[in-house]
């Protein structure tokens, strides 16, 4: 082979490798995450989740349909595109099937254009009873999880005592499988006060789920590195954000999977080295839903984007808290992540909000501190400090291009990035696809 025709051969693998892109939430959780899937999913061909479970909800809207989704990657709006949940993933079957007859009762097609790892683990009924009686006895030590057995199914895997969807689709296998859980489970929930689960019920109806799903079960990763070398370009779609990371979140407020980059490449056993770019998405503001601390919290803005119909839980419908935008932990999550490119959404949230706060750096015990300490009580004590700029009280709605946003607009984004420390990609000033502004 001549040198020539190797360095193009080389060329065409760099430019082919360079379209993978992780993006995850930069905060905690709900930063608009599935808008910008949705956008960056019009040049993908596979999106893949890799962690979480329908604790999650992204929500899409597209020709005035509003789509919110749980576990199925925001890619299965578009046509053409394939859609992998991946290892990392926690699957409620009985979720799962509802998700997918939902969609295909608004016209989405749920095909060969889905597939599901064989090694992902389940969530079954005694992980939602359990995950629910914990909650009830922490009283106000609450940690404010959206019930769904997320945490105990993990808890599970780490055990190594789960059941997997490769469990699910071998009908014998499954089901003695269960009883031994079921039987195992029952002493538990009878000790927290709750009623043992029915061994009949639960194996009648998670059978019958299995034997819908088992046509869309495969070996995940040796199809997405398949896809890498035919030339693919693969988003790896995060859930939750960074700050609900169970090493790396405001512990012990956190969820129980890996939100940050590296789950994108442990979730679905794609390596680090063919990752080639890191977006994080943040609100223009901060919110979170649960317990746990939020420096910049300020219910008068809280107050402000309720009034709006803004800000309630895609997943419980909860009304989500509110605060300043906190660079100092967008800053932490750049260095996390490795973040390369910023998508700042909701910025017309603040269209008539004036003046504006931005958190530039925390006080605590009178020292100034520019990262999150790791402990939650400290952080719950920490005081922002604030920079204040004035607000730009107009719509900017209609705008398409950064320069068409209002002057004090333009310096608000740019200033939040530079604060946080990647460039800024992507602006998103409404819910639908077409209100984006692309740098």
């Amino acid at each position: 082979m001549h040198s020539a025709e190797r360095i193009g051969k080389i060329f065409c693998l760099f430019r082919i490798s360079m379209a993978n892109t992780i993006l995850i939430g930069a905060q905690w959780g709900d930063e608009g995450k599935g808008k910008i899937i949705d956008v960056l999913t019009a040049k993908a061909d596979v999106v893949v989740r890799s962690q979480g479970g329908n604790n999650a909800g992204h929500t899409v809207i597209h020709r005035d349909a509003k789509y919110i989704l749980h576990m199925i990657p925001s890619g299965i709006l578009r046509r053409g595109k394939t859609c992998v949940i991946g290892n990392g993933v926690v699957i409620d079957p009985i979720a799962l099937v509802s998700e997918m007859e939902g969609l295909r009762k608004s016209g989405i097609k749920i095909g060969n254009n889905l597939l599901i790892s064989d090694c992902a683990h389940l969530v079954l009924p005694y992980h939602r009873v359990i995950d629910e009686q914990r909650e009830l006895r922490k009283g106000r030590a609450k940690i404010g999880t959206t019930k769904r057995g997320i945490g105990p199914a993990y808890g599970d895997k780490a055990a190594r005592t789960g059941l997997r969807v490769s469990d699910l689709i071998q009908p014998v296998l499954f089901s003695k499988k269960l009883q031994a859980k079921i039987l195992e489970n029952n002493s538990i929930l009878v000790a927290l006060g709750a009623r043992p689960i029915r061994f009949r019920e639960v194996n009648e109806s998670y059978l019958a789920a299995g034997k819908k799903l088992r046509p869309f079960v495969c070996n995940t990763v040796v199809y997405l590195h398949r896809a890498l070398q035919r030339g693919k370009e693969v988003l790896f779609e995060g859930a939750q954000g960074t700050f609900l990371d169970i090493d790396h979140g405001t512990y012990p407020y956190v969820t129980s999977s890996n939100t940050t980059a590296g789950g994108a490449c442990t979730g679905t056993g794609v390596p680090p080295h063919r990752m080639d770019r890191v977006v994080g998405v943040m609100k223009a503001y901060t919110t979170r839903v649960g317990e746990g601390a939020l420096p910049t919290e300020d219910r008068q803005l809280a107050a402000t984007l309720h009034k709006l119909g803004r800000e309630f839980g895609a997943t419980t419908g909860r009304a989500r808290r509110c605060g300043w935008f906190d660079a100092v932990a967008t800053r932490y999550a750049t260095m996390i992540n490795g973040i390369d490119e910023l998508a700042i959404t909701n910025l017309d949230g603040l269209d008539h909000v004036d003046p504006i706060r931005v958190c530039v750096a925390y006080r605590l015990n009178r020292k100034r501190l520019n990262v999150p300490p790791c402990d939650a009580a400290q952080l719950d004590n920490c005081e922002p400090i604030y920079k204040e700029m004035r607000g730009w009280n107009q719509s900017t709605r209609s705008a398409r291009k950064l320069s068409q946003l209002p002057s004090r607009a333009k310096d608000y984004v740019r200033y939040i990035s530079e604060l946080t420390g990647a460039r800024l990609s992507i602006v998103s000033v409404g819910p639908a696809r077409g209100e984006t502004i692309i740098l």
